[in-house]
């Protein structure tokens, strides 16, 4: 099954609940954030198939899914554990006092993630039962999660001294934005590096395999990779077994203001190359524009008309 569905299912069963189940779900929801102009954008409907005893794939998308989704309860175990909300852990001042370099001290309070990995460790590796290849790449691809928040975790200063000299800096360790880690996998996710193994390794239900002969076959690839066994599917296409919904329908940017590349050529990747054709739609929304204060103490506004104009992906030969 799927580990941020498995997580959300079965979160009542362990300690620091609020944590572990808001990680899962800020891990999703970053997931769908980076994934928004892609032709396959992290449907829930594709997770939640995966728990109806469907067969689950290994692909690429698969691999980001369980590294975000564990480094989101990671993530949030670690920084709830920082803000004094969890009874059973405090800040990491193991290093305080210590040299960290030329001028600066390790001080203040340094956000504990090795609480956060070794909690997130306990129970998300657990939902993996199974002794097959799927499992296996299950948890390279959680611990590549881990690894992305520290890897992103940064370092912050403070100064100390006559006039704020900066005589000795005192130094820690804190959690870079959530945002940070995921733009840090999707990098990882465009990398990811495919297992070719004997088809039969990763057929659901096979355990013949244990999983340390499988583990072998991948033991050069770093911890921080992410790594994945089967082709993705045609996302262009309406996929119910899989919960997929296809492009068609899907809204893609044409035009705007700071918009990214990969906002740009949205249009292009979820509509000419599926073989769909843009259709303009234009609506109206009526908002408040041009208030004025008036002394004391009233705001006067007018109603202003905007035209809205969006470009959805329909059948029929592109433009």
């Amino acid at each position: 099954m799927l580990l941020a569905v498995l997580l959300i299912n079965k979160v009542h069963l362990i300690g620091d609940v609020t944590s572990v189940h808001a990680g899962a779900q800020g891990g999703i929801k970053e997931c769908k954030y980076q994934f928004a102009w892609d032709r396959w954008n992290c449907p829930e409907t594709m997770l939640w198939a995966s728990t109806q005893k469907k067969p689950q794939t290994a692909t690429r998308e698969m691999s980001f899914v369980h590294a975000i989704s564990t480094a989101g309860v990671m993530y949030t175990l670690t920084r709830n554990c920082s803000l004094g909300d969890l009874d059973n852990c405090s800040c990491d001042y193991s290093k305080n006092g210590k040299s960290g370099g030329r001028g600066w001290l390790w001080g203040g309070c340094s956000d504990n993630v090795e609480f956060g990995e070794r909690i997130s460790k306990m129970y998300v590796d657990a939902l993996e039962t199974g002794q097959d290849s799927r499992a296996a790449v299950n948890l390279h691809n959680n611990e590549a999660g881990r690894q992305a928040v520290k890897a992103t975790m940064k370092k912050v200063c403070r100064c100390h001294g006559m006039s704020d000299s900066c005589t000795i800096r005192t130094c820690w360790l804190q959690l870079s934005s959530f945002r940070d880690i995921g733009n840090y996998l999707k990098v990882k996710h465009d990398q990811a590096r495919k297992l070719e193994m004997d088809k039969r390794r990763i057929r659901t239900g096979n355990s013949a395999v244990s999983r340390g002969t499988i583990a072998n076959t991948f033991k050069d690839i770093a911890q921080t990779e992410l790594i994945y066994l089967e082709d993705s599917p045609d996302y262009c296409v309406k996929n119910s077994t899989l919960g997929l919904q296809g492009t068609e329908g899907r809204e893609c940017l044409q035009g705007g203001k700071n918009l990214s590349q990969w906002e740009r050529r949205s249009c292009r990747r979820l509509c000419h190359e599926c073989g769909l054709k843009v259709e303009e739609r234009r609506t109206e929304a009526v908002n408040t524009c041009n208030c004025k204060f008036y002394w004391c103490c009233t705001v006067q506004c007018d109603r202003c008309t905007e035209v809205l104009v969006k470009n959805f992906n329909r059948l029929g030969k592109f433009i």
